[in-house]
């Protein structure tokens, strides 16, 4: 079926055109104007239904009160009706009215209905940039899942495409809506601790495991459209997700589809810290670091590893598996430490630890809330502050723009410890300079008729 772009055929040469400065026109789903708009409620597809999409999206949405899901989208047929019936149940033990919700395996099919108004994209990082990208092409607002892209080229084209087209796109960055981490960059940011020098951000690591071997795909599964732009490499459950149930993917451990921890939970806690330094639309100016890769070809995401960051103002940064997972922002004043209540997420294999104290500081009355110059945005819900964002059309707490610079400092990192050595990274340019090694990392070979190669040129 062939992509359909807002306002008929987007060509590669007038897509172009919306990157360089002439907007496309604002498309706004009929059924939100109106005098009854206020009482509408926003019509949702979920592309993606595996883990994320059951335990965190789907409910996030539904709780909301603002929106109904009425389409589910995924490449295994399984999961795309393992998501309906999941959504059904919601909707009666919620005791509300069952909507018709269409089952679709194919996400431009959505794209193509003028009664969708918005996605939620949970699919596997490497498909994070086509299906967003095509979405705000065709007029949809999006829920994308993190980190924002897989690499930074297709970081650029996606946020770029976002500002001309004027679409509400929030990434799952759902830190910015927890009170400590609100509370913790308000601080810093109004000077409670003073000019900030130099900060510790502890992520987790992935174990590996030896290669499984060459199984039959399992029907119903379109392993080709499931690898997308990734070039091609036989099917295995490793590699992919578990056919019963669902517990944690395989394709979180392979650097076909994941970079691994350092952008997993790297495109938290590094938001966090641009959020809390007021840098989000910048970067690091210089980053080395030193990680263990696995020579096995499935589960081959780095393990233990040490990146070391400088940001404008001569701020030290430190990455490593050694540090508590979360922030420590040392200032000339004290430090402030925050992380998650009690408990990570299951894509952390440390969260059965002992549980961390979500907001610290070496002083109690650094943590004062009393007298702060900076006051940011707040919301106990990030699906409902996306949502609210499309019915208001102002920007969310995490949008496309903010999400891009999260997520580069994160492939910096990753291609620091690539490559182990050190590099200057021009924030302005989006390039490294004066290393063409480095730099051919930015991008990645799209496998046709995949990606946003392809949405572009459709």
């Amino acid at each position: 079926m062939k992509h359909r772009n807002p306002a008929g055929s987007l060509s590669r040469r007038s897509f172009g055109k919306t990157l360089l400065g002439v907007s496309l026109p604002l498309i706004l789903p009929q059924h939100l104007f109106g005098a009854s708009a206020p009482s509408n409620r926003i019509r949702v597809a979920q592309i993606g239904c595996g883990r994320i999409a059951r335990d965190h999206d789907m409910p996030g949405v539904m709780e909301s009160g603002l929106a109904e899901i009425v389409a589910v989208c995924d490449v295994d047929a399984r999961r795309a009706e393992d998501g309906k019936k999941l959504l059904e149940t919601m909707y009666r033990d919620a005791n509300a009215a069952v909507p018709p919700i269409s089952v679709h395996h194919d996400y431009r099919e959505i794209l193509q209905r003028s009664d969708i108004d918005a996605v939620v994209i949970s699919t596997p990082d490497h498909a994070h940039a086509e299906p967003a990208l095509a979405a705000v092409l065709a007029g949809k607002d999006v829920y994308l899942q993190k980190p924002f892209t897989m690499t930074i080229a297709e970081g650029i084209v996606l946020r770029n495409a976002v500002a001309r087209t004027k679409r509400i796109l929030q990434v799952g960055s759902q830190q910015r809506s927890w009170a400590q981490f609100r509370s913790a960059a308000e601080l810093i940011r109004s000077g409670r601790i003073g000019q900030v020098r130099r900060v510790e951000i502890g992520l987790p690591i992935d174990p590996t495991a030896p290669d499984d071997p060459v199984q039959a795909v399992p029907d119903g599964f379109d392993y080709g459209r499931w690898l997308g732009p990734a070039q091609f490499a036989y099917y295995t459950e490793q590699r992919v997700h578990p056919r019963q149930g669902y517990g944690r993917p395989g394709w979180l451990r392979n650097e076909s589809f994941c970079l691994g921890m350092i952008t997993g939970w790297g495109s938290h806690h590094y938001d966090t810290m641009h959020w809390a330094l007021d840098m989000e639309s910048t970067g690091p100016t210089r980053v080395e670091g030193t990680a263990e890769f696995p020579t096995n070809k499935i589960w081959n995401v780095h393990g233990a590893y040490d990146v070391q960051l400088t940001y404008p103002g001569d701020i030290r940064v430190s990455v490593s598996d050694k540090h508590p997972n979360g922030l420590k922002f040392f200032g000339d004043d004290g430090w402030i430490w925050v992380t998650r209540s009690g408990q990570t997420t299951a894509s952390d294999p440390s969260s059965g630890k002992k549980p961390l104290p979500p907001l610290e500081a070496s002083d109690p009355r650094l943590l004062d809330p009393k007298g702060l110059r900076v006051e940011l945005p707040r919301s106990d819900s990030h699906h409902k502050n996306w949502l609210e964002s499309v019915r208001s059309r102002k920007e969310p707490l995490a949008p496309a723009r903010v999400a891009h610079r999260s997520s580069s400092a994160c492939m910096v990192s990753w291609i620091a410890m690539k490559l182990n050595k050190p590099l200057t990274w021009d924030a302005k340019a989006e390039r490294f300079v004066n290393d063409a090694d480095a730099n051919a990392l930015l991008s990645r070979p799209e496998r046709a008729p995949y990606g946003v190669t392809h949405v572009v040129g459709s």
